[in-house]
């Protein structure tokens, strides 16, 4: 086996376990399809469907406002293409798809790509958010005994490991002096993790929007720190490298129409809370909440983005979560 095998081999193993049966249940059943037009096929074609393009979403983000909107689909029918979504717990579990071609597109937060770059994932950066540090946070219930970060030297602490959180919670425990080592990560997807949070089974729990707020909402769980002069917390929206330089033209409406309602978004927050609702089985107010503590605008990725995401690799790298070292750079289009 070549280094370059090897090196992806090795890598791979840190996400495939987190990700695989996340991949399958979500693969299996919570995709849904819209019809195009009786275009032929493109030579473009994604994964051998003809003029289909797969993506991949989580439980929040502008992705699940485009998608309630409809307006991808109307615009790409018009070219030939239908549009197939397909929803996932986390980051780590849609970049897995990406990985094996089951979606072209996706979004996740800044440490998910770097877990798949350096597992080999064929991904290229298109775009991104505005920072939203506020959105994510390490929280304890409210009747908790710790107090500040340093006390959770010892202690259970869930995340979803690989995710945009992970890298709060190294940033939170360097501040705070202590070791990543003293505390005991228990990885679980957000859904088990607040279980594990409410019934006690961990003493803490680093979680983003819109999944913070609900806690927050329902618990009145405690902020020990959420992400403000820690990190910048950034939504990617991120493609197979294949799909993008294949289909630049597709990519292009996807970004045009990602802007669109990020611009609609801004001004009418209240109505995105309301849209969202139904979608994410997720109530108006904590929307509400989690809406007011992001900004909208998408933003092309330029060096100082690069700089900020291999800032990220090489303390993952450090702290033995990677492998070897990356270079963020190669995973960007020319």
């Amino acid at each position: 086996m070549n280094k370059k095998k090897s090196k992806s081999f090795r890598a791979l193993l840190l996400i495939s376990l987190v990700g695989v049966l996340a991949l399958l249940a979500a693969c299996g059943s919570n995709g849904s399809k819209e019809s195009g037009s009786d275009t032929k096929p493109s030579e473009t074609a994604s994964a051998g469907n003809g003029k289909e393009i797969h993506i991949g979403y989580q439980k929040y983000g502008t992705v699940n406002i485009l998608k309630a909107q409809g307006t991808l689909e109307k615009r790409l029918e018009s070219e030939g293409y239908k549009v197939t979504w397909t929803e996932f717990p986390g980051g780590p579990q849609l970049l897995e798809a990406l990985n094996v071609g089951s979606i072209d597109i996706g979004h996740t937060g800044e440490a998910p790509p770097i877990f798949a770059q350096a597992a080999g994932a064929p991904l290229v950066y298109l775009a991104h958010e505005p920072a939203s540090p506020a959105s994510e946070a390490i929280i304890v219930p409210k009747d908790s005994a710790i107090t500040s970060v340093a006390d959770l030297k010892g202690k259970k602490v869930a995340l979803n490991k690989g995710s945009n959180v992970h890298y709060l919670l190294v940033k939170a425990l360097e501040k705070a002096g202590v070791d990543y080592k003293d505390i005991t990560t228990v990885f679980l997807p957000p859904g088990d993790a607040r279980v594990a949070f409410e019934n006690g089974n961990v003493d803490a729990w680093v979680i983003w929007d819109p999944f913070l707020a609900a806690a927050q909402s329902a618990t009145g769980a405690k902020v020990l720190t959420d992400g403000k002069d820690l990190v910048s917390n950034i939504e990617f929206y991120l493609a197979s490298r294949k799909f993008a330089e294949a289909n630049k033209p597709v990519i292009d409406i996807f970004k045009e129409e990602l802007n669109k309602i990020d611009e609609w978004s801004k001004a009418n927050q209240k109505e995105v809370a309301a849209l969202l609702s139904p979608q994410l089985g997720i109530d108006i107010p904590s929307l509400e909440l989690a809406s007011g503590r992001r900004d909208y605008g998408l933003q092309p990725i330029d060096d100082s983005i690069i700089s900020a995401q291999q800032q990220i690799a090489d303390t993952f790298h450090e702290l033995g979560l990677i492998p070897d070292k990356i270079d963020v750079k190669e995973a960007t289009l020319k």
